[in-house]
């Protein structure tokens, strides 16, 4: 297990961008894989066959929807809360603890079918519109309440009075903007059974994770005013979406066998990277069997440096199920990690042979590779890297990694660019420039390398001086 909201157009501060996405980012609200950290330092959890189960849960969704050629993908954030939301229309944001506390399939897709139906309802580009009537002062004023109010209610906090933080001369702004978002609530909620209607999927789930979420909220918000809630009050919105989902020919409709199975093995899967040992102990003890659970006790067994067990554990996966790409891909990360890169690359290639989707073992292959300290790897960790970044344009990891691999072929002019793509899909600007600049000099100018240089190099982004 290995960006950021596009920006409203209105001036204001990091806290009132962040209490904003508090406000737009559609929530479902809650009480309640080593991640790697984004642009503005979201920590993520990437994943090969966690993403390639979210992907197969979602494309329905998104042919349903119209959405198909989008290329919408979903994000996941290594927090524990159940939460999940969209900042714009090509990504659907998911903490982790809502893969984690999802028993079936079917809930979890009935989540992204509510996001898929704000998607696409286009609903925040529509509230961006809204926003860009106000003044960009009362606007800054209000996010800020209510993104406190907000967060507090989401996190189980007494929010006191609630239309004491957000009170202000453009009391009308707020109260509409609210009730606008509350709309979209509830239209996406329509939106997500019909899509799943049209894919023959249950909507059950949904009004289950729904009531759930609503019984954990109702406490704190009990004692508000319905005007100044981000979303319906809980039993209200809740009544409304049990009633329209029941009408569905499918809600008795039950996930296949080989769904859950998959389901049960995600879950395995970050219980073993994001628990401590004992958590994972009691949650998958030694008496259960089953797969799921010998695959999270192989995950933090090797993740807390017995690598020798934890590779016998393993290696009694790959027996049971021989053609799992994620198995083989475990073991590779283990022995890379364990210090053992050579070691590592051939199940790594296997990996890479048998996943689906496998940009994200290619790294990991290279990393192996590059790792392994042999010039005559340096080729193919390049080759790989190149192949995965086309897919993976975003990773600045990736292109570290291939900065190192061009290092060990002598050839510095695509090790500075690598580290400039790097530097700047990390949101590092200024350090992109110098590594730009640098590696203009070592292009002829006018080739492919000096172009992708130069974009970099004279590159600024909004508010920033030159």
């Amino acid at each position: 297990m290995t960006e950021a909201e596009r920006p409203i157009k209105v001036r204001a501060t990091k806290q009132a961008r962040r209490a904003l996405a508090a406000l737009t980012a559609c929530a479902l609200a809650a009480t309640s894989a080593a991640p790697a950290r984004a642009q503005g330092g979201m920590p993520l959890v990437r994943d090969a066959e966690i993403e390639q189960l979210l992907r197969d849960y979602t494309q329905p969704l998104l042919r349903a929807a119209g959405l198909a050629q989008q290329n919408v993908r979903v994000v996941i954030i290594n927090d524990r809360a159940f939460n999940a939301f969209v900042m714009d229309g090509r990504r659907i944001f998911m903490n982790a603890g809502a893969l984690m506390d999802a028993t079936t399939p079917n809930q979890l897709i009935g989540v992204l079918a509510h996001e898929t139906g704000h998607i696409a309802g286009g609903h925040l580009s529509r509230l961006r519109e809204q926003l860009a009537q106000a003044q960009t002062q009362s606007i800054i004023a209000m996010v800020l309440g209510v993104g406190a109010m907000v967060a507090a209610s989401r996190s189980g906090r007494d929010v006191g009075n609630p239309a004491a933080a957000i009170l202000g001369p453009q009391e009308a702004i707020r109260r509409s903007l609210l009730s606008y978002v509350r709309s979209q609530e509830e239209q996406a909620d329509r939106a997500g059974v019909k899509f799943l209607n049209a894919t023959q999927q249950s909507p059950k789930g949904m009004s289950e994770t729904f009531k759930r979420l609503a019984d954990q909220i109702m406490f704190a918000a009990q004692n508000a005013d319905p005007y100044v809630q981000s979303h319906p009050m809980p039993a209200e919105r809740v009544s409304a979406l049990e009633i329209f989902a029941k009408t569905s020919p499918y809600w008795d409709k039950k996930d296949s066998p080989e769904l859950q199975m998959r389901h049960d093995m995600m879950r395995a899967k970050l219980v073993g990277f994001l628990d401590r040992r004992d958590t994972v102990g009691r949650k998958y003890p030694m008496t259960d069997t089953s797969l799921p659970a010998r695959y999270a006790r192989a995950i933090a067994t090797y993740r807390h440096a017995d690598l020798r067990a934890a590779v016998a554990q393993i290696d009694s996966l790959i027996q049971s199920v021989p053609a799992n790409p994620y198995f083989h891909e475990l073991k590779g990360q283990a022995l890379l990690e364990g210090g053992k890169a050579v070691e590592a690359i051939e199940p790594l290639r296997r990996a890479v042979k048998l996943a689906p989707h496998p940009e994200l073992i290619q790294i990991l292959l290279a990393q192996a590779l590059i790792a392994a300290n042999d010039r005559r790897y340096a080729d193919e960790a390049v080759t790989l890297l190149r192949t995965a970044l086309t897919r993976e344009p975003e990773m600045p990891e990736g292109f570290a990694q291939l900065a190192m691999a061009y290092g060990k072929k002598g050839d510095l002019a695509q090790a500075d660019l690598a580290s400039a793509q790097s530097a700047f899909t990390r949101g590092d600007y200024k350090t992109a420039r110098e590594l730009a600049s640098r590696a203009k000099t070592r292009f002829a100018i006018g080739s492919p390398g000096w172009v992708k240089a130069d974009d970099i190099a004279t590159f600024r982004p909004p508010n920033m001086p030159n």
